[in-house]
């Protein structure tokens, strides 16, 4: 049929009232079996699609998962995001995509609005400063990643072991000279946690730490190369890709090339352009993977608080 039918055309060719196949379409347990399957198989033949909206407005899943990154340029949350589309598209899911700029006020104001749209439920990127009290009351409707959270399920990443993973690398090379370059400690997780992890790991290891840090830009890391380059230093451990490539850029500048340079993010960009550097994989695209699945899991009532940390690889 090439006109457009509706859900009294699905009623009349079925042989069943509106209100009928309405309860098909919102799954409602009272319908017969034997009426649920009549109508489905008139659905199945005509192709007939139901609106996501009418069937939000009549009480059913509007099959639309919300999803609030902090920075649309990031990197590393595009990655994740590739991951939880994989995931929620093969569940019959749309996406609702929008941008929180590291605000709480506009965080909320995106979920006043995915509310209003009737999603089914919400996946959040979480940032320091980040007030969890809107999110959290949405329960099993919504997930968060990289930010700590014991009231709704969350996906988080082995902060420590992904900078534990570029120290032991180059200590296992012999490097006893390794400095690092990171994010201002105000940030809890790429700040303060791989930088305190880079410190464990030089106290660990019985070596001098010499380190700097900054904003999260290559032009930031640039700036600071200069600052923790010295006669002897062997390598360089980043808290980003990002930052990786500002201190790379420097390196080469300086004639540096027996320094190695380690990031975290597997941007297979870096180590094409700077062949002196390899990268950390925190498991990004993974871990939107699992909080897609941990939501959809949820939203079908298989599924309670649950908290995983995705773990890195080299």
């Amino acid at each position: 049929m090439t006109q457009k039918l509706t859900i009294l055309d699905i009623a009349k060719l079925s042989g069943v009232g509106k209100s009928t196949v309405s309860r098909v379409l919102t799954n409602d347990p009272k319908v017969k079996p034997e009426t649920r399957e009549k109508v489905e198989q008139v659905i199945r033949d005509s192709g007939y699609v139901p609106s996501k909206s009418a069937q939000a407005m009549r009480g059913g899943s509007a099959k639309v998962v919300g999803i609030i990154l902090s920075r649309l340029d990031s990197p590393s949350e595009n990655k994740a995001v590739s991951g939880i589309l994989e995931v929620i598209y093969q569940a019959g899911y749309d996406a609702v995509i929008m941008e929180s700029q590291f605000s709480t006020e506009k965080t909320n104001e995106h979920l006043a609005v995915l509310q209003k749209r009737n999603v089914d439920g919400v996946i959040v990127f979480g940032f320091s400063g980040c007030d969890l009290t809107a999110i959290e009351s949405l329960k099993h409707k919504a997930v968060v990643i990289a930010v700590d959270t014991d009231r709704i399920s969350s996906v988080g990443y082995d902060n420590h072991g992904i900078i534990e993973l570029a120290m032991n690398h180059f200590l296992h090379q012999g490097k006893r000279f390794v400095s690092y370059v990171g994010v201002d400690p105000s940030d809890k997780t790429t700040g303060l946690m791989r930088l305190n992890a880079y410190k464990e790991c030089c106290q660990q290891a019985g070596i001098e730490p010499c380190y700097q840090t900054g904003q999260l830009s290559h032009e930031s890391a640039y700036q600071l190369t200069d600052d923790v380059v010295q006669p002897e230093t062997q390598a360089i451990v980043c808290a980003s890709d990002t930052l990786a490539m500002g201190v790379a850029k420097r390196l080469q500048e300086l004639g540096r090339s027996d320094i190695q340079v380690s990031g975290v993010g597997a941007t297979d960009l870096l180590s094409f352009i700077f062949p002196n550097t390899f990268s950390i994989d925190p498991g990004y695209f993974k871990a939107g993977h699992a909080s897609a699945n941990l939501l959809i899991k949820q939203l079908s009532g298989q599924q309670t608080i649950t908290h995983l940390t995705q773990q890195a690889s080299l």
